[in-house]
């Protein structure tokens, strides 16, 4: 009997607010690691949606840091592209915080259709 209320208390420990894992997503690739994780029971809508921003996000630095490797013209277009995902994560961050589920300006709703398994 003890046993089953230790196993109860700590299922309560481990659960988070979707909010709170969606938030975890934008908060570098390690937190889309642990908000992926996090999510992987409970398989909640809202912090899916976040999961799937933060990660097209990360795809989107990577490749940047591809571009950034070509001299002179990819410095330029990795420092523009870089002002602009740093636009792009503030925005997916404000909206988990507000608790919305608006995808990213101009790349989000791709970001949904590559990612609708997530």
């Amino acid at each position: 009997m003890e046993n089953s209320n230790t196993h109860q208390s700590n299922e309560a420990k481990n659960t988070f607010d979707p909010k709170t894992i969606a938030i975890i997503a934008y908060l570098t690739i390690i937190g889309l690691v642990v908000a992926f994780v996090l999510n992987n029971d409970k398989k909640d809508e809202f912090a899916a949606f976040h999961i799937k921003q933060s990660l097209g996000l990360v795809i989107l630095s990577l490749g940047l840091f591809i571009i950034g490797m070509i001299p002179i013209l990819g410095w330029i277009l990795s420092f523009l592209g870089s002002i602009f995902l740093l636009y792009l994560w503030i925005m997916g961050l404000i909206n988990a915080i507000n608790h919305k589920t608006k995808p990213v300006p101009m790349l989000g709703h791709q970001f949904e259709k590559w990612f609708a398994n997530i």
